[in-house]
C-alpha cells in the first residue's frame, strides 16, 4: 500500500505543487520570526558584550522602578579601593541640542552624556576624536545625519537652566543598541561638562575596570562591600546580561506581533489545504474503489491519504523553513537599518527549524482528515461507475447550518452587547469575542452564502459578456462547498484588512471631531520634553493684535484625599468658551475658588460626584475643594483642574505645560502662523505646532500602521489566491471531458479560457466582498467599544481598491489553468474516464 501512495503522489505531483507553496509560504513566516528574534538577541548579546568587556566591574542603583542615583562620594571610595585600575561615573541627563533652525532639536530633548576615556571608553568612534575639554562634544552618528552637524561644527546646547552654551563638534560616535538614544539621540561631554551640562548631582553607573593580576569576581566583591546594599554591583558578563535581557524585551514583542500574522497565513493555508484534499479524493473515486476491489480496507486508504499529506508537508515545511532563514536575515538587516538594532550574523537556533516543520507538518496533516476520512467512505462498487467526477452540489447540511446560525447570532450578540456598554477594555474585549463567532458563523453558513453570492456578482458577467460569462456563474456556484472553502480563504485577509482600514480611518475622524468640537485652537506650544514653557512666552503672545486668545495649562504632582495625582490648572474663562470638554455631570462654568472639575474616571477611582468635598494637599498645607464637574475622558486637559487662583496658593508660581493659540478671525494661517513664531524665537526649548500639523502627524502615523499591517496580511491574501489558482487547476483537470464536449458544441479555446477567468473573478470578487462587509462591522464595533461618542468612517477608495485588486488577482490566478484547459485536446479528452 506504501508503493501505491508513493506512486500515486508521483502522479499527481504537479497537482500538489501549489498546495505545497501555499504550506511553504505559511512556514516561511513562522520560520523567519523566530529567525528575526534570535538574530537580533544574538546581535544584542554581541554588542553588549564587546561594550561591557571593556569594564571589569559595574555599580548601578537598584531596579526599584525608581531612578535612582549612584553618588559622587561612592566614585571615591571606589577609586581607594585594592585592586582597581581606574573607576569613572557615567553621567546621563536632558541636554537639548538646538538645530540649525534655532529650535530644539527632535520631538524629544537629547541626552547628554560623559564620554568615559582610557581604558573604559566603551563605544565606538566613527569619525574626529573624544572630547579633551569642555568646549568639545560628540554627537551619535544618526543625530548628526538628521541635524545636518558634522566634525568641526559649532554647535549649541541648552543646559539645565535652559541657558545657551556653543561647543565644537570633536566626533562622530556609535553608541550601540542604547534604546533612548536611537529615539532620542545623544550630545557626549566631557564628565565635568556633562555635570555642569545636565545638571545631574549623581551618576546612572560607575564603571570599573581591574588592575593586572586583579579577578573580575574578587573586585566585585570589593566593590559591592564598600557600596553596601543599595546599589547592585555586576561583573562584566553580569552587565552584558542585564542589558541585553533588558533590549531583549522588545524582540520578545517582536515576535508576538509577528506569529500573530503568521497564524493568519497558517490557518489560510489550511483552508487551501483541506480543499486540494477534498478535491483530489472526490477526482480518485475510481482509483481508491479499484483499491478497495484488490483487498486495501478502509484504514489503509486513510492511512495512504494522510501518508500523502505528511510527505506533502514535510518537503514543503522544509522548503519553508530555508525560507524563513531568508526572510528572518532581510528582517532582521531592515530593522537594524529604522531602529538601531543590530544587524548580525543570521543566527539559526533550533527553534525556528522545529516549530517551522511541526507548524507546516501538523497543519497538513490535520487540515487532510477529513478528506481522508471521505476517502474511506467510496465503496468498491464505484469502480463499475463510468463517470469520473465528483459530486457537483456539496450544499450545506442541516446541522451544519443550524449551527452556523446560532453561532453568529451569538457573535452578534456579545457585540451588541459590548456596544451598550460604557466604553473600556471590556467591551472591547466581548467585541474580539463576537468577531470571532461571528466569522465562525459565516463560514459554516459560506456554502448558502456564496451560492447566493454567485447569482449576484456573475449577473454583470452573465449579462454583458455572452455565453462565457453564462457558464463562469453558473460553475462558481454549482460546488458551492467548495467555492466556499476557496472564497473564505480570501475572506480572512480581506476581512482583516478592510477592519484596521476602517478602525483607522474612524480612529482619525474621532481625533479630528473631538480636537475641532472640544479643542479648537490653532496653534500649540509644546516643548519636546519634561521641561515648562516659560510663562513669559504666553505674556509676549498676548501682545499680540493678530491673536484673539492665549490658554495656559500647567500641572503639577499633589494629593487629592490622598490619592497622589497630577493637579492642573487652565487659563481662568478659557474652560467653556474655547475649550469645551464634553460633560458627563454638572457644569465648567462653576469652577471657581475652592471647587474641582474631574475626569470620568477620576471620578469613580475616588469614589466622588457632583458637589461631593475633596481635600487637596501639597507642600504640607491643605485647602477643601467641591467637585464642580465631571467630564469625559478624552476631553484634552488635565484629569483635575482647579482654578488658576488656588493652583497658585497651593504650588505656588509654576511655568506653562503647554500653551493654546487662537487667530482672530480674518488673520490669514500664514500671518498668524510668522507672528507666532516671531513671538516664541527667543525661546528655543518652545515648538510652535498647528492644528492641521498635529492632524498631519497622526494620519502619518496612521498610514505607516497600515501599510505595515497590510504587507503582513498581503502573505494571506497570496496564499488564499494560491488556493483559488489552485481549486481552478484542479477543476480544469476535474471537468476534461466536460471542457471538450462545451469545444465540441463551438465554445472557442479563447471562450474556454475567458470562461475560467471569469470563473475565477467571481470567487476573487465573493470573497472580497464577503471580508469588506464583516471586516466594515468588525471595524466600527471595535472603535465603538473603545471610545465614547466615536465618528465611525469608511476608506471608500480604499475598500474598492481591495475588491478590485482580488478581482484583478483572480483573473491572473486563472491564467495557467485556463491555457492548460484551452489546449487540451477535444478528441482525446471526450474519450478519457
Amino acid at each position: 500500500m506504501l508503493k501505491t501512495t508513493l506512486a500515486g503522489l508521483r502522479a499527481h505531483l504537479v497537482r500538489l505543487v501549489l498546495t505545497a507553496l501555499a504550506i511553504t509560504l505559511g512556514v516561511g513566516f513562522v520560520s523567519g520570526t523566530f529567525v528575526l528574534t534570535d538574530t537580533m538577541k544574538a546581535g544584542f548579546d554581541q554588542q553588549f558584550t564587546a561594550s561591557a568587556n571593556k569594564v571589569s566591574v559595574a555599580v548601578r542603583g537598584k531596579d526599584t522602578g525608581s531612578e535612582q542615583g549612584v553618588p559622587v562620594a561612592l566614585l571615591t571610595r571606589t577609586k581607594g579601593l585594592p585592586g582597581v585600575q581606574d573607576a569613572q561615573g557615567l553621567v546621563r541627563g536632558t541636554a537639548p541640542l538646538i538645530g540649525k533652525d534655532g529650535k530644539v532639536y527632535g520631538d524629544s530633548s537629547t541626552l547628554g552624556l560623559s564620554i568615559s576615556t582610557g581604558a573604559l571608553q566603551r563605544y565606538q568612534l566613527k569619525a574626529g576624536r573624544l572630547p579633551t575639554t569642555a568646549g568639545m562634544v560628540v554627537l551619535d552618528t544618526k543625530t548628526a545625519q538628521r541635524s545636518g552637524f558634522k566634525v568641526g561644527d559649532t554647535v549649541k546646547v541648552l543646559d539645565h537652566q535652559d541657558r545657551q552654551r556653543s561647543f565644537t563638534v570633536s566626533g562622530l560616535m556609535d553608541f550601540g543598541v542604547d534604546q533612548e538614544i536611537a529615539y532620542r539621540g545623544a550630545v557626549g561631554f566631557t564628565a565635568a561638562a556633562a555635570t555642569e551640562m545636565t545638571g545631574e548631582r549623581g551618576f546612572t553607573e560607575i564603571d570599573v575596570k581591574a588592575a593586572p593580576g586583579t579577578a573580575d569576581g574578587r573586585l566585585r566583591d570589593e566593590v559591592a562591600s564598600a557600596a553596601g546594599d543599595s546599589y547592585d554591583v555586576f561583573t562584566s558578563h553580569q552587565l552584558a546580561k542585564r542589558l541585553s535581557a533588558s533590549s531583549g524585551v522588545s524582540a520578545d514583542q517582536i515576535a508576538v506581533f509577528f506569529l500573530a500574522f503568521a497564524i493568519v497565513a497558517l490557518f489560510v493555508s489550511a483552508l487551501v489545504i483541506y480543499n486540494t484534499f477534498n478535491i483530489l479524493v472526490a477526482q480518485r473515486t475510481r482509483e481508491m474503489a479499484l483499491l478497495r476491489c484488490v483487498g486495501a480496507s478502509k484504514a489503509q486508504i486513510f492511512r495512504g491519504v494522510l501518508t500523502e499529506s505528511l510527505i506533502v508537508g514535510f518537503v514543503a515545511s522544509a522548503a519553508g523553513v530555508l525560507v524563513g532563514i531568508g526572510l528572518g536575515n532581510g528582517g532582521a538587516a531592515l530593522f537594524a537599518s529604522i531602529d538601531n538594532s543590530p544587524a548580525g550574523p543570521v543566527t539559526v537556533s533550533p527553534t525556528p527549524i522545529v516549530a517551522g516543520m511541526l507548524a507546516g507538518m501538523v497543519i497538513t496533516v490535520v487540515s487532510a482528515l477529513l478528506p481522508a476520512r471521505a476517502a474511506t467512505r467510496v465503496s468498491p462498487i464505484a469502480a463499475l461507475r463510468s463517470q469520473l467526477e465528483g459530486p457537483v452540489t456539496g450544499r450545506a447540511s442541516r446541522f451544519r447550518t443550524i449551527i452556523g446560525g446560532l453561532t453568529g447570532l451569538a457573535g452578534l450578540a456579545l457585540i451588541g452587547l459590548a456596544l451598550i456598554e460604557p466604553a473600556g477594555q471590556g467591551p472591547f474585549l466581548l467585541v474580539l469575542g463576537g468577531a470571532i463567532l461571528t466569522f465562525l458563523g459565516v463560514v459554516a453558513l459560506s456554502p448558502i452564502i456564496v451560492r447566493r453570492l454567485s447569482r449576484v456578482v456573475g449577473w454583470l458577467p452573465a449579462r454583458y459578456m455572452g455565453v462565457p460569462g453564462r457558464l463562469a456563474g453558473e460553475n462558481a456556484g454549482r460546488n458551492p462547498k467548495r467555492a466556499a472553502v476557496t472564497t473564505i480563504a480570501l475572506t480572512v485577509g480581506v476581512t482583516l484588512m478592510t477592519m484596521f482600514s476602517v478602525a483607522l480611518v474612524s480612529m482619525q475622524a474621532t481625533a479630528d471631531s473631538k480636537l475641532n468640537t472640544q479643542f479648537p485652537v490653532d496653534y500649540q506650544l509644546t516643548t519636546g520634553s519634561d521641561r515648562p514653557i516659560p510663562r513669559q512666552a504666553a505674556a509676549d503672545l498676548r501682545t499680540k493684535p493678530q491673536l484673539a486668545d492665549v490658554i495656559e495649562e500647567r500641572t503639577a504632582d499633589g494629593r487629592l484625599s490622598g490619592h497622589k495625582l497630577d493637579i492642573g490648572a487652565v487659563t481662568d474663562g478659557s474652560l467653556g468658551r474655547t475649550v469645551k470638554p464634553k460633560l458627563v455631570a454638572g457644569s465648567i462654568t462653576d469652577l471657581r475658588p475652592g471647587t474641582v472639575a474631574l475626569a470620568k474616571r477620576q471620578a469613580m477611582s475616588l469614589g466622588v460626584g457632583v458637589g461631593r468635598g475633596l481635600s487637596l494637599s501639597a507642600g504640607g498645607q491643605a485647602i477643601p475643594l467641591k467637585v464642580a464637574a465631571i467630564f469625559s475622558d478624552e476631553a484634552p486637559i488635565p484629569s483635575v483642574v482647579i482654578t488658576e487662583e488656588d493652583f497658585a496658593h497651593t504650588f505656588g508660581a509654576k511655568d506653562d505645560t503647554s500653551v493654546a493659540i487662537m487667530a482672530k478671525k480674518g488673520v490669514s494661517a500664514d500671518e498668524s502662523r510668522r507672528v507666532v513664531e516671531e513671538a516664541t524665537k527667543a525661546y528655543p526649548m518652545v515648538k510652535v505646532s498647528s492644528l492641521a500639523d498635529i492632524k498631519a502627524e497622526f494620519t502619518k502615523a496612521l498610514n505607516q500602521m497600515f501599510l505595515l499591517v497590510g504587507a503582513l496580511l498581503g502573505l494571506a491574501i497570496i496564499i488564499s489566491l494560491i488556493g483559488i489558482a489552485n481549486t481552478l487547476t484542479l477543476s480544469v483537470v476535474e471537468r476534461t471531458r466536460e471542457s471538450a464536449l462545451l469545444r465540441a458544441l463551438g465554445l472557442t479555446r479563447r471562450g474556454l479560457r475567458w470562461m475560467l477567468s471569469l470563473e475565477a473573478v467571481i470567487m476573487a470578487v465573493i470573497g472580497a466582498l464577503l471580508g469588506v462587509v464583516l471586516g466594515t462591522g468588525f471595524g466600527w464595533a471595535a472603535l465603538g467599544s473603545i471610545f465614547d461618542g466615536a465618528v465611525l468612517g469608511f476608506p471608500v477608495l480604499r475598500v474598492l481598491t481591495f475588491v478590485v485588486v482580488a478581482g484583478l488577482a483572480g483573473l491572473l490566478a486563472a491564467v495557467i489553468p485556463g491555457r492548460r484547459a484551452a489546449k487540451a485536446s477535444i478528441v482525446e479528452s471526450l474519450a478519457s474516464e
